[in-house]
């Protein structure tokens, strides 16, 4: 008697748009790969769990990613950027720049799975104050925290590192954060513990290098 195929987990999502909402399409290709006692588990991260045949998992993203559906890893890896609803529109609050951070950042291995959050105004519907990455558009400019923590008694929001960056400094700020976190940070260690052990001095420091 053959062993049971391994399965092994993907996260998806519809990508970065007006809200968090899947069409029926992307359903039914979901629903494809599912047996029907199979559950989706949502996360509190805009991103769907689903379980496939490790043999099928090419097939499946291929089949995903042409029915709109974003694919990434799951474990210790960035998550797919959270976001707000963009109420005021695609340039206003920068969904752009939203969909290029995405993609510059999501997928990228580092010591503790790590959620990056952005908003396109001061309301703060994304809740990036209190992830381990947040963005805050404001007016024509971004601000960059790190180190926000949503849970227990010793919930608080993030340090604020820099303000008013263009789109091209923030991409490159946030990706040389991660990169920094990547390098120094321990296993298993939150961005916000990592921060007080680190130091916001020595952070600033290295993420201000060759300006």
């Amino acid at each position: 008697m053959s062993a049971p195929e391994k399965m092994i987990k993907i996260a998806v999502n519809g990508g970065i748009n007006f809200g968090s909402k899947l069409s029926a399409r992307q359903l039914i290709v979901l629903a494809k790969y599912m047996d029907d006692c199979q559950e989706l588990e949502l996360t509190t991260f805009q991103q769907l769990y689903i379980e496939i045949p490790e043999g099928r998992k090419d097939e499946a993203v291929a089949e995903f990613e042409q029915a709109g559906l974003s694919c990434y890893p799951v474990g210790n890896f960035v998550k797919s950027l959270r976001t707000c609803n963009f109420c005021k529109g695609a340039e206003e609050e920068g969904m752009p720049v939203a969909i290029e951070l995405n993609k510059r950042i999501a997928g990228i291995p580092v010591p503790f799975t790590l959620k990056p959050a952005y908003t396109g105004c001061p309301v703060g519907c994304g809740e990036p104050l209190i992830n381990d990455i947040g963005i805050m558009k404001i007016n024509d400019g971004y601000n960059l925290y790190a180190g926000g923590k949503s849970k227990g008694q010793d919930a608080a929001p993030g340090t604020l590192l820099f303000e008013k960056l263009t789109p091209e400094k923030l991409y490159l700020k946030v990706e040389k954060l991660l990169e920094i976190y990547g390098e120094h940070g321990k296993r298993r260690e939150q961005m916000h513990k990592f921060i007080n052990r680190f130091g916001k001095e020595q952070l600033m420091e290295l993420l201000s290098v060759n300006e």
